[in-house]
């Protein structure tokens, strides 16, 4: 297993993380009536499958694993109690590191801060975390997040030896990640990148500012939440061509590997298959800053254009559409139905518009005032495509 720095801290990763949002979970028999929403919410999730769980996060720290990720939410709260017990067997605890994460939105108030720390040390079986995230933070969020000082309210935890590692998980553009990131010293950050986001998120400029400052650089979504692991006919015909053949899952690792900034890459595995594909993968002796030649890089430059050529809507997400009057989402619904068709797969797409619904911002929402046909300046027909996107993102 390759193994690099964790920024300044001294400490050291495997470069592969076991990411642990999209454990195996006990699926209904076929042709089972769908579960009934909860009060004012949708259906719960299926419960995670312990044993099968269980099994891969101990083969995992078995075989050169030494990060595993979690959060407060994940699994509908399950995955911290899930990841403690898994590790609390064979002394697997003291060889790893876990990294968990508190919502902002759950951060009612300073004894709320702290009672949902120690809930999470109870549930993870441990009395220290190695890092703690404030978990999501985006545009909206960092303005509350700084006038109340939650960061400071994290280092006190460090000071008392609940935590070793202070950090954010951010979501969102370059100018509010140079913010977050200049504000306090942070011992890491966990960012959206694959290459597909290089120009979106914290863009590749993140990544070196956060090298630059000595942070603990973590990568989640380096597939895509997997979109990237089963490549469409034009890109997979891409790969095909080159003299070099690897599986569309290691041409998307590798474009992070070649990063030097980058401490641990995240992956959601929800199959022993998948998770031991993963640790082979990372277990390559090439599996290093520089792995990339020009002509790599260059066939990934390629297939990027591709993908991005595959949209149904011409939709470019300079937001001149908004605000809505009906609070219509509109570029987040174009890119949740582009997305889909790109990576012939409306899983995830699904899932987000499913948010959506429930912050009443779904295409159900047009009124078909048309104000938003003036300000395109694509001349999309924002009211006809949104009938369109909800068709497809309606399973």
């Amino acid at each position: 297993m390759q193994i690099r720095n964790y920024g300044k801290t001294g400490k050291k990763a495997s470069l592969f993380g076991m990411g642990c949002m999209r454990m195996p979970v006990v699926l209904p028999p076929p042709g089972s009536p769908p579960p009934a929403p909860g009060a004012g919410g949708p259906p719960p999730m299926p419960p995670v499958d312990k044993e099968k769980a269980f099994e891969m996060i101990r083969y995992a720290a078995d075989h050169g694993v030494t990060y595993f990720d979690t959060a407060f939410g994940y699994h509908g709260g399950e995955s911290e109690a899930i990841l403690g017990e898994a590790l609390a067997e064979g002394g697997r605890r003291e060889r790893v590191m876990i990294a968990t994460k508190q919502p902002f939105r759950e951060m009612k108030d300073k004894t709320t801060i702290r009672k949902n720390l120690e809930n999470t040390l109870k549930k993870l079986r441990t009395d220290y975390l190695d890092v703690y995230l404030i978990h999501g933070i985006g545009q909206d969020e960092w303005p509350g997040i700084k006038e109340r000082k939650i960061p400071e309210e994290f280092e006190q935890f460090k000071k008392e030896g609940l935590i070793r590692g202070v950090a954010f998980s951010f979501h969102g553009p370059l100018d509010t990640f140079k913010d977050v990131l200049g504000y306090y010293d942070w011992d890491m950050c966990q960012v959206q990148q694959n290459f597909l986001d290089v120009d979106r998120e914290v863009t590749e400029e993140g990544i070196r500012l956060a090298g630059q400052k000595g942070c603990a650089l973590v990568i989640m979504e380096g597939l895509r939440g997997g979109a990237l692991a089963r490549a469409p006919k034009p890109v997979q015909a891409l790969y095909d061509a080159f003299p070099v053949k690897r599986s569309p899952v290691e041409w998307g690792f590798r474009h992070l590997v070649n990063y030097p900034e980058v401490s641990v890459i995240l992956s959601g595995v929800s199959t022993l298959d998948q998770l031991k594909e993963d640790i082979e993968l990372f277990s390559k002796e090439d599996f290093t800053p520089g792995c990339l030649k020009d002509d790599e890089k260059a066939l990934i430059r390629e297939a990027k254009k591709v993908y991005d050529g595959l949209t149904k809507v011409p939709c470019t997400g300079c937001e001149y559409c908004l605000p809505c009057p009906s609070n219509v989402a509109i570029p987040r619904i174009f890119a949740g139905y582009n997305d889909g068709y790109r990576f012939d797969n409306y899983q995830q797409s699904r899932m987000f518009y499913g948010f959506m619904k429930m912050q009443k911002a779904d295409a159900s929402q047009c009124v078909e005032c048309n104000q938003c046909l003036e300000k395109c300046p694509q001349h999309i027909n924002i009211p006809e495509m949104l009938k369109e996107a909800a068709v497809a993102l309606a399973g």
